[in-house]
């Protein structure tokens, strides 16, 4: 993989979600990247000499330790946040504010994890919040902004301990099945391709960038 930084220093949001722990296995496997800077809200059952692992309150985090690139993958559902307000808090406002600590920190590259769908205008309440923080995102001070937006995930949850989901146990079967039927912006595609095209593109791409499944699917 080309690099764009010798000896990198990252900060990860997320890493106990499915993506985002496809995401802290890359950054720990890469020789490029000294440090890993996970904020947690809960203690992470990974080691590593070059793993930092910070548990913080995300509406009041504390100043980050000097960094050249975030990754964003914080996210919740519905069901599982209790109300809207509650989803709000995390898919948008803890994003954003792990965001503006970064640029702080010094970091100018930034790699987002949204969704298919996204768009700031949506009556899709879901679909509204993720293009809100899209949006607010392309407001801050970067050299870099890539914005994976998967459609389908095909990974189990079970082994995450997060609760089923009744539609996506009802649709990744099928979903396998008509896969090359699906326009490629919502494909279907396994968390492991989102993590690996989103790694890699935050270290080329200059300015706003948006990746769809089907860019991302077997990168």
């Amino acid at each position: 993989m080309a690099t764009a930084f010798i000896r990198r220093k990252v900060v990860l949001a997320g890493a106990t979600g499915l993506i985002g722990g496809y995401l802290l296995d890359m950054l720990l496997a890469e020789d490029s990247v000294a440090e890993v800077h996970a904020l947690v809200r809960r203690p992470l059952k990974v080691s590593h000499p070059r793993l930092y692992c910070h548990r913080v309150d995300f509406a009041a985090l504390p100043e980050l330790p000097p960094i050249d690139e975030a990754y964003l993958a914080l996210g919740t559902t519905l069901k599982v946040a209790g109300s809207r307000e509650a989803f709000h808090a995390v898919d948008l406002q803890a994003n954003l504010a792990v965001a503006m600590a970064a640029v702080r920190a010094g970091a100018r590259r930034i790699g987002l994890v949204s969704a298919a769908g996204a768009n700031a205008q949506s009556s899709v309440f879901y679909n509204r919040v993720k293009g809100e923080l899209e949006e607010a995102l392309k407001s801050l001070e970067l050299e870099a902004l890539v914005i994976a937006r998967p459609s389908l995930l095909l990974d189990s949850r079970a082994h995450l301990g997060q609760p089923p989901r009744l539609a996506e146990s009802v649709a990744i079967p099928m979903a396998r099945l008509i896969a090359p039927l699906i326009p490629g912006a919502y494909r279907p595609i396994h968390g492991k391709d989102v993590a690996r095209a989103l790694l890699r593109s935050v270290l080329t791409a200059k300015g706003a960038h948006v990746l769809t499944s089907g860019d991302m699917v077997g990168r």
